[in-house]
């Protein structure tokens, strides 16, 4: 118990580190100054039909709404994709901001700014709907292309903006047969996991992933004029981490970009998963570069200097600048003697934004780091601090000595990604800078280096320190989607131990007993480890393939420490979560008690007494009792069983012996509620799926669960009416309590990638369980 209390504590200071470890909330909120207004485009019957709960509509406000109306446009065409259970709402920062925007600019250019509604489906948890979503957004592609006929020139592409699974739908408008790829040149993605989905909760969302990589792997020569730029929120996004926004690209392609918002000029914060839509300062990035980007004669945003408006290259432009309340200090580049410092001007100055001066007055330091906690974790080399690169924090002190104090800048370079942070502090001060990545370092770049750029009669004093907490937060950002594995095969391991305790002693034990010897890494991951040494192996590897097993999900690096630790973690959830589940059943049966008793049981009919006979079983045989008495074929309980003083080895029916049976029978019931709740949980996206669009559709197409909803239901008949009594004298559970085992190493063999595979592995041991019911 002194364990998982420690465990306990350990995972809610994981959490808090995860949820409530980085800096506030810095965006600034985007207002709008008249009424919003989405105007519903008009698609062709046949799409109204096949796609019923779909829709496109162009956003508007005020005198804009009005003089719309009528879909005469004349602006460019910008589409917005909303992600995960996301609305067609979202779209109203991105469409405000663009409408305030083109008030000012010359020659009427402006944006027309149309959002799609995906009905706000959970497509992260359920990729059946990605390749319909697809689709549709092929056909508003060119119902909205349609509306711009009467024009001369009209527009011939769409630029498309996606937030979340929105960017990831995006990119597979190029996997249609049909689709033209001229009517799409620039995609912006924001906090869109496109390396992998967070939970493979369902086949069709791998295969979906796996398609649209392969289409821009192997056709990325083809592709290479469609700019794609992916933006990740940063620390603040616990939901899609920043490292899953990577584009899988080939190298060398420039019109590929993926970055951190810490890193987009003049943004320079960190956003969650939802503010990421409507930041001020990275909507204002955003549309900075579709005006710059913007053709007024042929109204097509061009896309050949796109990167410069979302990435700071010194080597090209040496500046770059550091925003801070609306008045700066910006560094730049040294030529020799000369440095060029860049500061902002006003935002109420129309024609310049900034101004630059020459000055010797600040230096620039650079100080190489160690690797900070990513999954490449590593030992330091030679040209990096020699301690356990385990730094998850860099606290810098400063103190000038003269009366002029400049502000200083500290930058977290990361040379093989763009997750540059910037931060500003006055002096003297002592700042503390975030140093987690979200990424790993490969083996021919060099490490994070820390640039200081203060004044030269400043002293300063840095000091890199770990927290143990924020260190396992970070390793639960990127191995946080394997627990439920682990938490499966301890419930798997528990339920193996009590049939065990069944097979020996024909007695259920304790339920908490079970679960805490459920954490058994030594048996579970040390076969794994050995697969993965044999499957280094050509031979092994020729004999793997000869028997058709799939690929091993490839844990992070340096598994002999994490899948420990993972093991921890989810023994701490099943053991906690199994306890809730007791004290939840002991609450159901405290308001079901008056049903059961027997005095009661007189007053029902034959209709009543089944009913309560079923839900007691419901319930985790909370209430075994009735079983005791003898029913007829009709369900009467028979008056006579219940005056005859039965007995049990010569003792009275309410004897010791007849109590141990309910409380074996209550035992076991509760471990293989709590097993099944496992499978429930990874059904439940698909059912709620199900259930929104079923004044749609009635039938789920296509269907994840019905290859392991029949089974398991079957399974679960069959036990919610099996007793430790019949398993006993069972002929198959002896070798049915093997199974849990060779189960369990499976399962983390094969499902830390691709969770719904874990509904499989339990459906594998529990169909011979249910056999034993029956032999």
């Amino acid at each position: 118990l002194l364990f998982h209390n420690n465990c306990l504590f350990l995972m809610i200071e994981i959490r808090k580190c995860l949820l409530t470890g980085f800096e506030e909330n810095r965006c600034s909120m985007t207002y709008m100054f008249e009424y919003p207004e989405y105007r519903r485009v008009a698609l062709p019957r046949r799409m109204a039909r096949l796609y019923p709960a779909y829709g496109l509509y162009l956003y508007g406000e005020g005198l804009y709404a009005q003089e719309t109306r009528a879909l005469k446009l004349t602006g460019a065409p910008v589409l917005f994709l909303p992600g995960n259970a996301g609305s067609h709402k979202q779209a109203r920062s991105l469409g405000s901001v663009a409408l305030r925007k083109a008030e000012n600019m010359e020659g009427g250019l402006h944006f027309n700014v149309f959002t799609v509604d995906f009905n706000e489906e959970l497509v992260a948890l359920y990729g059946g709907s990605l390749l319909r979503q697809t689709h549709f957004l092929h056909e508003s592609i060119k119902a909205i292309l349609r509306l711009y006929k009467h024009l001369k020139t009209p527009p011939q592409s769409v630029v498309l903006v996606g937030h979340s699974m929105g960017g990831v739908v995006a990119r597979a408008l190029f996997t249609l047969p049909r689709f033209n790829t001229n009517l799409v040149s620039l995609i912006i993605t924001q906090a869109s996991p496109h390396l992998a989905p967070v939970l493979a909760l369902d086949p069709y969302l791998l295969d979906f992933y796996s398609a649209v990589r392969q289409k821009w792997v192997n056709q990325a020569k083809k592709l290479r004029n469609v700019t794609v730029l992916s933006v990740g929120g940063g620390y603040r996004d616990y939901q899609v981490r920043s490292g899953l926004t990577s584009l899988p690209c080939t190298p060398g392609d420039s019109n590929k970009l993926s970055l951190v918002a810490t890193a987009v000029p003049r943004t320079w914060v960190s956003t969650d998963h939802l503010s990421i839509v409507w930041c001020k300062e990275l909507v204002l990035a955003t549309v900075r570069a579709f005006f710059d980007l913007l053709d007024p004669e042929t109204r097509q945003v061009r896309t050949t200097n796109v990167h410069t408006h979302f990435q700071m290259n010194l080597s090209e432009e040496k500046k770059c600048c550091v925003e801070k309340n609306g008045g700066i200090v910006a560094l730049c580049l040294q030529e020799g003697q000369v440095k060029y410092f860049q500061f902002a001007l006003s935002s109420r100055r129309k024609a310049y934004s900034h101004f630059y001066c020459r000055s010797n007055n600040l230096v620039s330091v650079q100080l190489p780091l160690c690797r900070f906690i990513h999954p490449g974790l590593r030992q330091p080399t030679k040209m990096r601090v020699t301690s356990p690169a385990l730094e998850d924090h860099v606290t810098m002190a400063i103190a000038c000595l003269s009366a002029d104090r400049l502000p200083n800048v500290y930058r977290i370079h990361v040379p093989w990604f763009r997750e540059d942070s910037l931060t500003t502090a006055s002096v003297p001060s002592v700042t503390e800078i975030s140093g987690m990545l979200h990424t790993s370092c490969p083996d021919n770049i060099s490490g994070v280096l820390l640039q200081l750029h203060t004044a030269p009669n400043c002293q300063y004093k840095v000091s890199v320190r770990t927290s143990l907490p924020r260190m396992l937060g970070q390793i639960l950002r990127f191995c946080g989607p394997m627990v439920p594995v682990y938490t499966a095969v301890t419930l798997l391991q528990a339920c193996g131990g009590q049939l065990s305790s069944i097979l020996k002693s024909r007695r259920a034990a304790e339920m908490s007993e079970v679960v805490a010897k459920g954490l058994q890494p030594h048996k579970v991951n040390l076969p794994v480890y050995i697969l993965h040494i044999l499957l280094g192996c050509s031979w092994f590897q020729e004999v793997w393939s000869f028997l058709y097993l799939p690929p091993m999900d490839a844990l992070p690096p340096w598994p002999l420490l994490l899948s420990p630790l993972l093991y921890i973690l989810g023994a701490a959830v099943a053991y906690w979560g199994s306890t809730l589940l007791r004290l939840i059943m002991r609450l159901i049966s405290l308001i079901l008690a008056p049903f059961h008793r027997v005095q009661n049981l007189l007053q029902f009919d034959s209709r009543q007494i089944k009913v309560g006979s079923k839900l007691s079983w419901f319930f985790s045989a909370s209430f075994q009792a009735p079983r005791k008495y003898r029913e007829d074929e009709n369900g009467m309980v028979d008056a006579e069983s219940l005056s005859k003083p039965k007995e049990c080895n010569g003792a009275p029916l309410l004897s010791e012996c007849a109590l141990q049976e309910v409380r074996d029978d209550l035992q076991l019931h509760l471990c293989l509620s709590a097993l099944f709740t496992l499978p429930i949980m990874l059904i439940t996206p698909s059912l709620l799926h199900w259930l929104r669009n079923l004044r749609y559709s009635t039938q789920l197409d296509p269907d994840p669960c019905w290859p392991c909803s029949v089974p398991l239901i079957i399974v679960y008949i069959l036990l919610i009416n099996c007793n430790t009594l019949k398993l006993s004298n069972s002929k198959l559970l002896p070798l049915t309590s093997c199974l849990p085992l060779p189960m369990s190493i499976a399962m983390v063999t094969f499902s830390p990638l691709h969770l719904y595979r874990v509904t499989y592995f339990l459906l594998a041991a529990l169909v011979p369980l249910a056999s034993c019911c029956l032999l």
